[in-house]
Order: structure tokens, then C-alpha cells, then sequence
């Protein structure tokens, strides 16, 4: 089970610093990434970063997000620096078992998801 956090509304420009838990172990030994969803658009890759912290990131953040895990905590981050306004996009994180994908039906599970509105 996943548990994404740290989301909340914001204005342009801002940062936000996204979190995702799992309570099962096995975790760490899974690539992690991040997703997004747009109102009305089909959930799009943002990061993804393997065991070993080796990493890949999405052309549109690039520069400005950045994702990082703690494999002692069983947690995942991601840094994201001088938001865009934007309605409320869904971030929301899964693990795969291919390494550094960024295709959506490589990942096994989803948690709910955390909401960031950005004003302008």
C-alpha cells in the first residue's frame, strides 16, 4: 500500500516537496516513479529513479523537479521548484520492476494520489 503526501495548493513559482510511503519492505528493491494526471488528460511520466538512486526525468520538469528516495524509511520523494500555474494535477506514485520506466503499465500499483493546485 502507497501513501503520497505533501500536496496542497500553491501559488506560481513556489516549491512543494511531494512524499510517498509504503509499509512493506520489499519496496526498496523496486525502480519508483512519479505520475501526474491534468484534468480531462491521461496520467502522464514524471520521474523515476531505481534502488540505486539512478534517475530520469520528464523534458517538461526537467531542471526543476527533482526525485530522490530513502530506502530506510521506505520513502520516496519529489523536490518540485518553481511551479507553473496550472488546475489541480494528481501526483501519484507506483513501483516497477522495470528499471527506469516511464511507461505507465510497467508500474504494479498506485496509492490515491496528492492534489497540487497552482495559482497564478
Amino acid at each position: 500500500q502507497l501513501k503520497e503526501s505533501g500536496g496542497g495548493l500553491v501559488q506560481a513559482g513556489a516549491s512543494l516537496n511531494l512524499s510517498c510511503t509504503s509499509s512493506e519492505d520489499t519496496f526498496n528493491r523496486y525502480t519508483l516513479g512519479w505520475f501526474r494526471q491534468r484534468p480531462g488528460k491521461e496520467r502522464e511520466f514524471v520521474a523515476t529513479i531505481t534502488w540505486s538512486s539512478g534517475t530520469a526525468v520528464a523534458g517538461s520538469v526537467r531542471g526543476r523537479f527533482t526525485i530522490s528516495r530513502d530506502n530506510t524509511k521506505n520513502t520516496l520523494y519529489l523536490q518540485m521548484n518553481n511551479l507553473e500555474p496550472e488546475p489541480t494535477a494528481v501526483y501519484s506514485c507506483a513501483p516497477s520492476t522495470t528499471s527506469l520506466t516511464r511507461k505507465e503499465p510497467t508500474y504494479e500499483y498506485w496509492g490515491q494520489g496528492t492534489q497540487v493546485p497552482v495559482s497564478s
